[in-house]
């Protein structure tokens, strides 16, 4: 659900494995009007509170394709917020108005590294 323009362009260190990814893809209706940004910055705040919650990364295309990916220690942190009420609040207003299509994929994350100059 997050789509921040704004964020530092810093990708989510990669963890000790095993843990989850789960990638959100979207395009949108483009009734951004209606609190999109405003709830997916919020909603970015609400799931650092989830027990499990690892970190997320963003980006866009200039085409308007959205790839969100949140990274979760384990299963039950993903469905913590799966059921959390504002996220499900938020998924069905992304349903109603924002959202042309989406799709979402979870993953076990069995290797990770990362590399960072300096």
């Amino acid at each position: 659900m997050s789509d921040h323009t704004d964020a530092a362009v810093v990708p989510t260190s990669a963890h000790e494995p095993p843990y989850y990814a789960v990638v959100f893809t979207s395009t949108r209706t483009g009734q951004d009007s209606d609190g999109y940004q405003r709830t997916a910055e919020h909603l970015s705040r609400l799931v650092r509170d989830i027990p499990g919650f690892l970190g997320e990364d963003f980006a866009h295309t200039p085409g308007g394709l959205a790839i969100s990916v949140a990274y979760f220690r384990d299963l039950e942190g993903i469905q913590r917020w799966r059921q959390h009420p504002e996220h499900l609040v938020a998924k069905r207003r992304g349903r109603e108005r924002w959202y042309e299509q989406y799709a979402i994929h979870i993953s076990r994350v069995e290797h990770a590294h990362g590399f960072a100059r300096g």
